[in-house]
């Protein structure tokens, strides 16, 4: 019903919902009056929907290189609006997961909660230790909730995939199966523990930024017990100066522990929008909320920063090379086109000085040029894009003449450094010499398995010729050839034994008044003739 609301009943139609809920075909067909756009009507449909529903467009934002610019832009606008459960509920689950008494567990425990979301909620309260402590409390039955709608997510995208061809260019499966994996996770909150000390591990001699402690003894896969950190949030700017904090110094500080995060250590935070960014009254910066993670591997972390150092020198070919190595190119992807748009995207950049080069756009713009050649770039890079635009959000509140992108160089070119260092292109040398030497070892295995399979009948063998009916043509004519020749063959055996009785017997052998030998003999003689000339003819004597 929510898709008919929102004018999208023909799709009700077209995958035979209407037939498998029984609604009548005219209430699928009605037209829905008002002026909205495609992008908005999709957002309506999922905040009707419910949480599930909503967190899948939130992921679906941050997957600029699948989805057009529009519909990405509205579903940005997706809030979860959910209202708290009853704390006799958070008590009951606490005590199920902790198997202790929850005043054992807490001296004190607020029943209201500070904030609220579609997977749990956030007290606080006191361990008897007296550490001050945020509580995240998972929502009674939502685990069950999750999975029923995962099951109807995977069976509505293989409907659309079935029934709708525009479905193959948008690829809904791969964001369904990435939102499954990202909701199972976002389910165990000992993985959001964990993050946070990874994260924690990264800043240990930063005394810049400050990570919030993980109680594990009071963690569990649906409660989550973290030190509470009181700060101000860094959406309230004018609240920050009133603490005598130099707004430039906190934007510097949270530029580079995120870039620390993106090129040195691989692993960030994905999600750094206001509310999940404190300033300490000591001028720290603090980071909350760890559900949703990015992690660069050394290969992806290499192919971005030659992507970015490209970027800076506004060179063409460098940012093609770089895009090509990150993502996957399919064959027929038309290269000329494709140097053409980075070329038209790339004259936006020419005069245009660094401080005002978003490097979060520039990213996501690339993308969406790429995404036009269905070249697929990785999930976590998208989600770099978007972690990166609104990073640059935050910092034009803070400081709107910091960039970025110059601010990434360094880091960029240190990567590279680090890369082409005498020690570490040694190490690729030696890695790549004890590959091949395995190699070699293995080769007789490889050998003796090969012929195993030969024996066995086990072998399989494909072959791909692009002109095949030439190719079937040929060796039809060498069938024909061959199959010419066995039966001059067999003739001229035949005319043999013939004039061999015939010598033996002193008898020329007649048949039906006509000289068998003499004939034969002009009749082998033209074929032989005819062959000749058909192999001299085709150019392969």
């Amino acid at each position: 019903m929510a898709l008919m609301r929102h004018g999208f009943g023909y799709m009700v139609e077209e995958l035979g919902l209407h037939q498998m809920l029984a609604i009548p075909l005219r209430l699928a067909r009605r037209e829905v009056h008002g002026i909205r756009t495609l992008g908005e009507r999709i957002r309506l449909v999922l905040e009707e929907l419910g949480p599930t529903f909503v967190k899948l467009g939130q992921l679906a934002s941050t997957r600029s290189d699948l989805l057009p610019e529009n519909i990405v832009k509205e579903l940005t606008k997706l809030q979860e609006q959910v209202p708290p459960f009853p704390a006799t509920e958070a008590r009951k689950i606490i005590e199920l997961e902790l198997g202790l008494p929850i005043e054992e567990v807490f001296e004190s425990f607020e029943d209201v909660p500070v904030a609220a979301a579609s997977i749990g909620q956030v007290h606080l309260g006191t361990l008897h230790s007296g550490e001050k402590v945020a509580i995240k409390v998972q929502r009674p039955g939502v685990s069950r909730v999750v999975n029923r709608d995962l099951e109807i997510l995977r069976d509505l995208t293989g409907l659309i995939k079935k029934h709708m061809e525009w479905a193959s260019q948008y690829q809904l499966e791969e964001i369904v199966e990435e939102f499954a994996k990202s909701m199972r996770e976002e389910l165990d909150y000992s993985v959001e523990g964990r993050n946070m000390e990874r994260i924690a591990s990264q800043f240990e001699r930063d005394r810049n930024i400050h990570i919030p402690v993980t109680y594990w003894n009071y963690t569990s896969a649906r409660v989550l017990t973290m030190e509470y950190i009181d700060g101000i949030a860094l959406g309230k700017r004018e609240e920050i100066l009133e603490q005598g904090l130099d707004l430039g110094n906190v934007a510097q500080h949270l530029v580079d522990s995120m870039l620390q995060q993106i090129f040195i250590d691989g692993f960030f935070h994905a999600d750094p929008h206001p509310g999940n960014l404190l300033a300490l009254r000591d001028g720290r910066i603090a980071f909350l909320d760890f559900g949703l993670m990015g992690r660069l591997s050394s290969e992806m972390k290499g192919h971005l920063t030659a992507l970015i150092i490209a970027l800076l020198r506004k060179n063409t070919d460098s940012m093609i090379r770089a895009v090509m190595r990150l993502g996957f190119v399919p064959e027929d992807v038309n290269m000329s086109a494709l140097r053409s748009d980075f070329e038209r995207m790339r004259e936006q950049y020419y005069d245009v000085p660094f401080s005002r080069i978003n490097l979060g756009s520039a990213l996501n713009e690339m993308f969406d040029v790429v995404r036009r050649y269905r070249i697929g770039i990785p999930p976590d890079l998208t989600l770099l894009g978007k972690s990166l635009i609104t990073l640059e959000g935050v910092i034009e509140r803070l400081d709107p003449s910091l960039s970025i992108l110059s601010m990434a160089e360094p880091f960029g070119r240190k990567l590279l450094r680090e890369k082409y260092a005498p020690n570490k292109v040694r190490q690729r040398i030696t890695d790549g010499a004890l590959h091949a030497v395995e190699m070699l070892t293995d080769l007789p295995r490889q050998a003796s398995e090969l012929s195993r399979m030969i024996r066995t009948g086990k072998m399989r063998i494909e072959v791909s010729v692009p002109e095949v009916k030439d190719m079937m043509q040929k060796m039809d004519q060498i069938s024909n050839r061959l199959a010419f020749s066995i039966v001059l063959l067999a003739f001229s055996i035949i005319m043999v034994g013939l004039i061999v009785g015939s010598s033996l017997r002193d008898q020329t052998p007649i048949l039906w008044g006509f000289p068998v030998v003499e004939i034969g003999f002009v009749i082998a003689t033209l074929m032989v003739i005819w062959l000749f000339y058909a192999i001299f003819k085709s150019g392969r004597f």
